[in-house]
């Protein structure tokens, strides 16, 4: 495609890959190939690449750590965009840290250990990025982005903004960045001193439960579905008696039922039968939806 020469011969930092298998970039191991695979480095690239993009028409998919997605088998027809290695410093501020969003929120809870910042232990076992943690507002164990965002710097397409938390409009799994379909390219965290010692042991304790309780030896996206108003989607699979149950190589966890889990060679059609199969049961059962909280992109084979 002519304009991806014309995209790296202006941005020299700029990866430009083609037929890229995209189950190599999600963390369920599934999906067909993208047109383009681009890769970029700097905030400038990064915001005129998006820009070029939506000039000309092309179809293009923002993508993380691939850790909230499901491509479907047929893959994507167009561009995906990825933040390179070089997009994800974090530096100190006077009161907390500000990331940029390739940085993985584990590091992000790490960092902020290592200067002695309480308020981001939640995050060390959250395995996606910085950017995609703001724009579904990911959170665990009673903590979640909303509660330590200063400020998100978000680019509509045409300018960046330095948008302040509270009114980024966060919400259960949602976010303005949603709302507005922005990109998120970076956040400010203001985070209060506390004992090393003390964060440590929580964020021990953290992975402790983490690998007590999810299905970690397996490739998956996380909690599959969202939380049903009043229920927990895990307790209505579980009591549906769907552990186990499985559509080719997807399976719902025997560990935990709300991970529907990659057994070892499934397709995206297997997870997309088995998330029906669920939602299906559980509606009989108990006349509640369960949403995919889970991202589904891509075009059918």
């Amino acid at each position: 495609m002519q304009e991806m020469n014309m995209l790296q011969k202006q941005y020299p930092d700029l990866t430009v890959q083609k037929d890229v298998l995209l189950s190599g970039y999600t963390t369920l191991r599934v999906g067909g190939k993208a047109d383009y695979l681009l890769t970029a480095e700097t905030e400038e690239t990064i915001c005129g690449v998006l820009r070029f993009l939506q000039e000309k028409g092309i179809p293009y998919l923002l993508m993380g750590n691939g850790s909230n997605l499901l491509v479907k088998d047929g893959g994507f027809r167009g561009v995906v965009v990825r933040f390179g290695k070089e997009f994800g410093t974090i530096t100190k501020t006077d009161d907390g840290l500000y990331a940029q969003s390739g940085v993985l929120m584990s590091l992000l809870s790490k960092a902020a250990l290592d200067y002695g910042y309480t308020g981001l232990e939640f995050a060390q076992g959250i395995p996606g990025t910085v950017g995609g943690g703001i724009y579904m507002n990911a959170g665990a164990y009673g903590g979640e982005m909303s509660q330590v965002v200063k400020y998100v710097r978000l680019f509509d397409g045409e300018k960046i903004t330095d948008v302040p938390g509270n009114e980024m409009n966060f919400g259960y799994r949602h976010s303005l960045a949603m709302d507005q379909q922005a990109v998120v390219l970076g956040a400010a965290f203001s985070l209060e001193t506390g004992d090393k010692g003390e964060i440590e042991a929580k964020m021990k304790e953290f992975a402790q439960r983490r690998r007590d309780k999810q299905p970690l030896e397996y490739p998956s996206a996380g909690s599959f579905f969202k939380r049903p108003a009043g229920h927990f989607a895990g307790a209505l699979i579980e009591q549906s008696n769907l552990k186990g149950v499985s559509c080719g190589g997807a399976q719902v966890s025997e560990k935990h039922a709300g991970f529907l889990i990659n057994t070892g060679n499934a397709t995206a059609s297997d997870f997309l039968n088995l998330m029906e199969k669920v939602q299906t049961e559980v509606y009989n059962n108990f006349q509640v939806h369960l949403e995919n909280e889970v991202r589904i992109v891509g075009n059918d084979e």
